[in-house]
């Protein structure tokens, strides 16, 4: 590894250069701490030996500086023995450690060996962290099951486009944070993303928000106003459940996005704006079409590019990694020791059918947390309506208001069934399908149909 050795004593930088050259690491000498903050910029150094007294620059402003622009090197500051109470001083600054000057060279090589070892974890375990975000997560999207790495791939396609986007999905499964993420991956990422709660409004506040008014255009208008549209001008606008927006405001979007132009309510002015649309809903707007509800022509202007996000229950392999992430995040803002989930626990969440999907996991695990006072999230502190969970864990305790697909009802019997017999078995494709009583080849066949991964089932 790299060192660099910061001291202004030609005798001591000998001695320091040759026991480091000796333990098979590389040498850097620098005669003050501006010299020493110069080589920093251009060479990739892991631990410095510091100094405290240097013509100049003092050592402690040189620690400061480090500790700011490259906070992953580690220092070890050589001080005289009398004065001690600096080299403590610089570990309050964030010094690993203190040689005192006369010193052994036994002790020298100690010190650097141990800083070196604490340099070498920071980098694995940053390089982990960075390992585990590429893989499974994406802007804060957390899955690494096969449907959701189909979402990120079809995201760094269509991010960089100038294609408007649909995003489809149940609600809770993470429409905003996808059109987030397709806007921070988009060449308008340096711009303004907007969001229309479209269906909290009525129609003509709506509009009002979206294209603005100018003076006394309504009663009430008692200043001329911007909307939407001009704020988001070089951005994203994100409209959350476009189905809802009434047919009289659905012709005037289908003008912005045809004609990229725009009149605020009661104003003669044209206002050009330049805005990619993302869309979000939760409803069949192909069926809205055809009952005429929503515009055919705005549906395909919006619909160039979907996204569709699976349920939960269609995932339910990302689901550990889930409650890890959200155990991690509300442990922290709360300032709880609980860190793990117990089996049975897991066994609760893994069983659930999630009808309100991420959303009602992260509530869960949220409540849970606050609740804690162990280490350890055990089920009596989930929710009841997890606890209580229908003993196939697949139907929600009641239907939704427009139905629920048999298919796909069937489907996700048949995939918990598998998932629960690759887990009794070790993910042994072989020795589950004895246990279901069908041919390994069968299997292999309904695994592929339902993207269930064995290697991800093994548990941990």
């Amino acid at each position: 590894m790299n060192i660099l050795v910061l001291d202004d004593e030609e005798v001591l930088q000998d001695i320091l250069t040759l026991l480091i050259r000796k333990d098979g690491h590389q040498p850097f000498s620098a005669m003050s701490g501006e010299e020493g903050l110069a080589l920093l910029e251009r060479e990739e150094i892991d631990l410095v030996l510091l100094d405290l007294m240097l013509p100049g620059m003092h050592g402690m402003e040189v620690l400061r500086e480090i500790r700011k622009n490259q906070p992953d090197v580690v220092v070890v500051v050589i001080t005289a023995f009398s004065s001690i109470e600096s080299a403590i001083d610089a570990m309050r600054e964030g010094a690993f450690h203190y040689i005192p000057k006369p010193f052994k060279n036994e002790e020298v090589l100690l010190t650097v060996r141990k800083g070196l070892e604490q340099r070498r974890l920071t980098s694995e375990n940053r390089s982990l962290k960075e390992q585990l975000r590429q893989r499974f997560a994406f802007d804060n999207i957390i899955g690494k099951s096969k449907p959701m790495q189909q979402v990120y791939d079809l995201i760094q396609l269509a991010a960089p486009s100038k294609s408007n986007i649909m995003v489809l999905g149940e609600s809770g499964t993470g429409k905003e944070l996808v059109a987030k993420a397709i806007h921070h991956h988009s060449r308008r990422a340096g711009g303004p993303f907007v969001t229309v709660n479209s269906g909290s409004m009525p129609a003509d506040l709506l509009e009002s928000n979206l294209f603005g008014h100018v003076r006394g255009a309504f009663t009430g208008a008692v200043a001329s106003k911007k909307g939407l549209f001009e704020m988001a001008d070089g951005g994203s606008v994100f409209f959350d459940e476009i189905g809802n927006i009434p047919l009289d405001t659905q012709a005037k979007l289908l003008r912005v996005i045809q004609e990229r132009e725009f009149m605020r309510l009661g104003g003669l002015e044209t206002i050009h704006v330049d805005v990619r649309i993302i869309a979000a809903t939760n409803a069949d707007l192909e069926a809205a079409v055809q009952q005429g509800q929503f515009r055919e022509d705005l549906f395909y202007r919006l619909n160039v590019i979907s996204v569709n996000l699976p349920p939960l229950r269609k995932r339910t392999e990302d689901i550990p990694l889930l409650a890890q992430h959200f155990l991690s995040q509300y442990a922290r803002e709360n300032e709880k020791a609980i860190r793990a989930i117990s089996p049975p626990a897991m066994e609760l969440l893994l069983d659930h059918h999630w009808p309100g999907n991420v959303r009602e996991l992260e509530n869960a695990i949220e409540r849970a947390v606050v609740l804690s006072i162990g280490e350890e999230l055990t089920e009596e502190l989930l929710p009841s309506s997890v606890r209580q969970h229908e003993s196939t864990g697949l139907l929600p305790p009641t239907l939704p208001p427009n139905g629920i697909s048999f298919k796909d009802v069937v489907s996700e019997y048949e995939r918990q069934i598998i998932i629960r017999a690759l887990q009794s078995c070790g993910g042994v494709q072989k020795r589950a399908a004895e246990l279901l009583q069908v041919k390994p080849t069968t299997l292999h066949e309904m695994m592929k149909r339902l993207n269930i991964s064995s290697e991800s089932l093994v548990p941990s």
